[in-house]
């Protein structure tokens, strides 16, 4: 007669780290997010760059925050203003020759140590005050990607040609990625690094907008809006966007609809 096998009980559970873990496994005790880097793109903004900066320093926001500006090739004295601005929470990056946007931003992520990215422009256009509200979703794990939106939240009015082309850009990003979206070229963007961390980003220019959330959406990831206001500029205060950049975000929009490469 066979000896019976001994009762070992259940296998051991893999242990797994917190990064293994998925949002709903994160305990209370463990905070999912430590820190944030805002990415500030900049090119000949003079007038508000230290103003954005001061506005950045005093947001009050549950996070340790690495701001980092990269200066487009500014010919107008920014960079003078950045490096007396510079010290721990401040890191300046300088491109030699202005490149587009999208290159300031490449930069940026290169450089970026926050477990969380939020892009930021100079021009006060965008207030930080605004930064709680984007990373309340993101926090409660509602969401790994926020957009301010600035057509349902309080705006003083922008061109009648801005209006009509974000509204148009934002409807052919819907039709094409089956998204909801209210504004698509917004700056205000915030991520989880790790959404970017396989993404390739190639726009150079404006069309980095377009490039991004196209890229975000078809890894299925669901984008939370939420309201921010809005203070646009005139073309004779420093506004760089123009119809051409409208042009090559349709095309952006298209392009990377059908481009296998991610």
């Amino acid at each position: 007669m066979m000896d019976a096998m001994p009762d070992v009980g259940p296998e051991p559970e893999e242990r797994r780290s917190v990064d293994d873990r998925g949002p709903e496994e994160t305990t209370r005790d463990e905070p999912r997010y430590r820190s944030l880097t805002v990415i500030v793109p900049v090119y000949n903004e003079r007038s508000t760059i230290a103003e954005i900066i001061r506005r950045a320093r005093s947001v009050p926001v549950p996070l340790e925050v690495d701001l980092v500006v990269v200066d487009d090739g500014s010919t107008d004295g920014t960079d003078k203003i950045l490096a007396a601005l510079e010290d721990s929470t401040v890191r300046v990056i300088g491109h030699r020759a202005n490149q587009g946007k999208g290159a300031a931003v490449r930069t940026g992520l290169a450089a970026a140590r926050g477990d969380l990215v939020l892009i930021q422009d100079a021009d006060l256009e965008y207030d930080p005050d605004d930064w709680p509200r984007l990373l309340d979703p993101v926090l409660k794990g509602k969401a790994r990607v926020a957009y301010g939106s600035r057509f349902t939240g309080e705006r003083k009015n922008m061109l009648p040609s801005h209006w009509i082309g974000n509204r148009l850009l934002t409807l052919v990003t819907n039709v094409l990625y089956r998204s909801t979206l209210s504004d698509m070229e917004t700056c205000y963007k915030l991520f989880d690094r790790r959404v970017l961390s396989d993404i390739d980003i190639r726009s150079n220019g404006f069309d980095f907008e377009p490039e991004i959330t196209a890229k975000v959406l078809r890894r299925g990831e669901r984008i939370y809006e939420v309201p921010i206001s809005y203070a646009g500029r005139e073309v004779d205060e420093g506004k760089k966007i123009s119809w051409r950049d409208g042009l090559g975000a349709l095309w952006a929009l298209v392009r990377f609809r059908f481009d296998g490469r991610q």
